[in-house]
């Protein structure tokens, strides 16, 4: 079953270039979109339980800046040395600190407007290299590619076989349905997780991509990933066998990942039930433990949290889905 299904996708040759081909020209769109000039010029991460208003702080009035709370300030003083944010800016002690890279023009124009609203503050310098928006950007992509093919080359082919009758002449078979998934979710994980790999490659030798951390922590990565979403879309194949309303269900499953996980804007500054929200999606997971990776060289204990989240979702998907699984429709 793994054999036949995988001779299925490669002898489709057209599906295998456009998933190859998915990650690079998303790119492109993607910088023709934000080419134009945003109407927040520069964002600034704030240490402190107090309001984020100019009645808290004169310098948080200031125009066409964007203010958000930082969590912790090792995580907002790393944000600075990558200059994914322009200044870091702690309330909680008096005089208020900052940090800012001294070689983000954004953050010294920052910290000549807070010194002349406050000329007590202290500067805290910090250096680093600039983080592009496509080291930032591919991994949210390739994570895109693997939900979109993980979601529809199982849910979508399972629920095509049912509605042919396919799995009805299998059921008359030995071959049981848990084997009959198992074969369906290892050739899925295989393809999935080969094409990813081509499609890293690719785009790390157009773009020279920054990589900090070990290439097989992000491929344990990549793989539980993709088990989860495969897992996912098994709660749709169990029963359905329209494909017109397995194509609006996993749709429906797909978007909200896809607005929520921060595949093209960090989620830092959401609010707080956005947040709570996102953290129960397994493209989230996938998204920060990559990120954690190729961007600050994580390691297997840093991720553990993200690993562990998704083996969790992959575990309940599965459940659910076996639960549920039907050979015919009735």
């Amino acid at each position: 079953m793994v054999k036949a299904r995988m001779l299925e996708v490669a002898r489709d040759r057209l599906v295998l270039i456009w998933n190859l081909l998915f990650a690079p020209l998303l790119m492109v769109g993607m910088a023709l979109v934000f080419s134009a000039s945003p109407q927040t010029v520069a964002k600034v991460g704030v240490l402190g339980e107090a309001p984020l208003s100019a009645e808290t702080y004169p310098f948080l009035g200031t125009p066409a800046v964007q203010f958000y709370r930082e969590t912790t300030p090792e995580e907002g003083i790393l944000k600075v040395e990558r200059q994914s944010i322009d200044l870091l800016l702690d309330l909680r002690s008096q005089p208020a600190r900052y940090w800012l890279n001294d070689d983000s023009a954004k953050g010294r124009l920052l910290q000549q407007l807070l010194v002349a609203g406050d000329s007590r503050a202290q500067a805290q310098p910090v250096s680093g290299e600039k983080l592009r928006y496509a080291d930032w950007l591919v991994p949210g992509l390739l994570a895109l590619n693997i939900m979109l093919s993980s979601l529809f080359a199982v849910g979508h082919v399972i629920v095509r076989y049912r509605k042919s009758g396919y799995l009805k002449r299998l059921k008359g078979t030995p071959l049981r349905a848990v084997e009959f998934v198992g074969a369906q979710m290892i050739a899925c994980l295989i393809l999935v997780v080969v094409i990813t790999a081509a499609m890293f490659t690719a785009c790390n030798a157009m773009l020279g991509l920054r990589m900090e951390g070990n290439y097989l922590n992000l491929l344990l990565v990549a793989t539980l990933g993709s088990m989860s979403m495969i897992a996912m879309s098994l709660l749709v194949a169990a029963r359905v066998a329209s494909e017109e309303l397995s194509g609006g269900l996993l749709n429906l499953i797909a978007w909200p990942m896809l607005v929520l996980s921060g595949v093209f804007f960090s989620l830092d500054g959401a609010p707080s039930v956005v947040q709570a929200l996102a953290a129960l999606l397994p493209l989230t997971h996938m998204l920060d433990a990559g990120r954690a990776v190729m961007l600050d060289g994580a390691g297997l204990l840093d991720i553990a949290p993200d690993l562990l989240a998704l083996c969790a979702m992959t575990a309940l998907f599965l459940a659910l889905g076996a639960w549920l699984f039907r050979w015919t429709q009735d």
